[in-house]
């Protein structure tokens, strides 16, 4: 998820170079939101990994 998250931030990077700006709002909002889900789910998965030990 994180890749995916990197790599929308390439292309919201390429497209802003371009001048695409419209693709570059919907690419960085879309990489905020799998950047944010990712934290999430890593979070909690370090929190229910130390339940367990």
């Amino acid at each position: 998820m994180l890749g995916w998250s990197i790599l929308f931030l390439i292309i919201a990077i390429v497209a802003g170079i371009f001048g695409f700006f419209g693709i570059v709002s919907a690419a960085v909002g879309i990489a905020k939101v799998l950047f944010f889900i990712f934290l999430v789910l890593f979070i909690v998965s370090l929190f229910f990994g130390r339940v367990r030990s």
